[in-house]
């Protein structure tokens, strides 16, 4: 696989601030084979265009086209249109890749056959609130049983954090669905199992990605994280999983403790938000334990914006 070209495909809209530091990370690949790097540009208003021309003027392995749409769908499409690797790896604007990364998972393609590989997207934040966050996003209580968000044995998965693809069984499936706003590579690994290929989890590849520095984009997210999952859900029913359903079914458990606040029972009113304050109490003092970091304290509000909007997003999607 060494001597095969890779192409290193990135959607990109607004990433002025993080952009460069994804290209580094990129170019220090120690991968032996040739490398291309396919930028998609949507249409972005923050100066990430001007930084894109001045990449690709230092470097001709770089290329950036345009994404009229500034979907992330739509620019992934046409990234891997304009690019001629075998392998294509899927990269974002605001994720940094270990110098390892397309040298171990070229070679993870080969080991196991899978026709997609990934590992763990490594939050890490930088001010208190990001970090909070980041340390929701790698919480089995904050995101369920998804492996690539907290690690866990190598194997074949329903999804994984970005991908690292077989061109051939890519372009057999169709490449993204453009019509999913999120949830497009969830709903395109679902096509690449049906068409009987593998999707391989390893926890040696380990992305870092910097999460939302705010509750309220926080929220933004994960609302349509949710509403695009219930879309995706409608598409391929047989895909649902338990962690998908909790969110929705815990924020229809409160709206049922609010209306039974007004009742003769309203001593069962407390019982739901009761246990969900408890838990989060609960992972607030291991994730003190855990990273020593006073940020571990704002982890229950990122936790709960989560659940929240994923919940609501869900129950009132399209």
């Amino acid at each position: 696989m060494a001597e095969r070209l890779v192409s290193i495909v990135i959607p990109v809209r607004n990433e002025a601030a993080g952009i460069r530091a994804t290209i580094d990370s990129i170019l220090a690949q120690d991968y032996a084979g040739e490398i291309e790097v396919v930028i998609a540009d949507g249409m972005s208003t923050d100066g990430t265009g001007d930084i894109l021309d001045q990449i690709s003027a230092e470097d001709p392995r770089i290329r950036w086209v345009e994404n009229p749409s500034g979907r992330t769908p739509n620019g992934l499409n046409i990234a891997i249109s304009a690019s001629r690797g075998d392998v294509i790896v899927r990269c974002d604007g605001h994720a940094e890749l270990p110098p390892d990364y397309v040298s171990l998972a070229t070679e993870i393609l080969d080991t196991t056959g899978a026709v997609n590989v990934g590992g763990i997207q490594d939050a890490i934040g930088i001010n208190p609130m990001q970090r909070a966050i980041a340390y929701a996003m790698s919480s089995p209580i904050g995101v369920g049983n998804s492996r690539f968000h907290y690690g866990g044995e190598p194997g074949p998965v329903d999804t994984v954090y970005l991908g690292v693809f077989r061109r051939d069984t890519l372009i057999a499936v169709g490449l993204f669905d453009e019509s999913l706003t999120r949830n497009q590579d969830y709903e395109l690994n679902i096509r690449l199992r049906d068409n009987g290929g593998i999707v391989w989890f390893d926890p040696r590849l380990r992305v870092v990605y910097r999460p939302r520095r705010s509750l309220r984009s926080l929220w933004t997210q994960y609302f349509q994280y949710g509403t695009w999952k219930r879309r995706v859900l409608r598409m391929h029913p047989e895909s649902t999983k338990l962690r998908q359903l909790i969110p929705p079914l815990f924020v229809m458990g409160l709206g049922v403790s609010a209306i039974l606040a007004f009742t003769p029972l309203r001593w069962l009113a407390g019982i739901v938000p009761g246990l969900y304050t408890a838990m989060l109490g609960a992972t607030t003092i291991i994730q003190l334990i855990k990273t020593r970091d006073l940020a571990a304290i704002l982890s229950p509000a990122a936790i709960a914006t989560m659940h929240l909007s994923w919940g609501v997003g869900f129950l009132s999607g399209r």
